[in-house]
């Protein structure tokens, strides 16, 4: 028997930040050590592959949560509407259009979200800031490794988590084993200098 309630019942939180939807420019962008922040041949193949990465792990049913920069260019919001899920925006600091026109493919829009004793932001926030939060989940950083901004500091870019959205009971569980060993990777670091 089919239980249409269910799959509302059963919906999954995702979480992903910095699509950068339809960018060429960033085709083109390095990280610190010289590497391609993105390899593909072309936006299109970089668009087309965040699709397919989103919708292997997100049901129509699902919720989630974009942490900022959509899309650089207004046209390319349309393809927001090819991604499963009740989407949420958390806006970016490349998300300057007019709310309404993020409101044809997101649900919901904040400037920033708490769940879970957490606060979801685009852009990590000053720590005096952090107040009653456990931690930050951030975008904007693209693929700057976990604990460069400290162990209440989470990277959720799209290049971090191989352009996949992850649930956010699996971020939980990675939070605790990144702060957990968050200071015996200080301690090795500052051997090594």
């Amino acid at each position: 028997m089919d239980f249409p309630w269910y799959n509302v019942l059963m919906a999954n939180i995702f979480v992903i930040s910095d699509w950068h939807l339809g960018h060429a420019g960033l085709l083109s962008f390095k990280n610190e050590d010289g590497s391609p922040v993105r390899s593909f041949d072309s936006v299109q193949e970089m668009d087309e592959f965040m699709i397919d990465r989103n919708n292997s792990v997100v049901r129509p049913s699902d919720h989630l949560y974009c942490l900022g920069d959509v899309a650089m260019r207004r046209e390319h919001l349309a393809t927001v509407a090819r991604f499963n899920g009740h989407k949420r925006l958390v806006r970016g600091n490349h998300d300057i259009f007019r709310t309404r026109d993020y409101l044809k493919y997101f649900d919901e829009i904040y400037a920033s979200r708490i769940l879970d004793g957490m606060i979801f932001t685009h852009i990590p926030i000053h720590p005096e800031s952090m107040g009653r939060f456990g931690v930050n989940v951030h975008g904007h950083v693209h693929g700057q490794p976990q604990g460069k901004y400290g162990p209440k500091y989470y990277n959720v870019s799209v290049e971090v988590f191989d352009f996949t959205p992850v649930s956010l009971e699996d971020l939980k569980v990675q939070i605790r084993k990144f702060q957990e060993e968050f200071p015996a990777a200080l301690e090795v670091e500052a051997r090594l200098r």
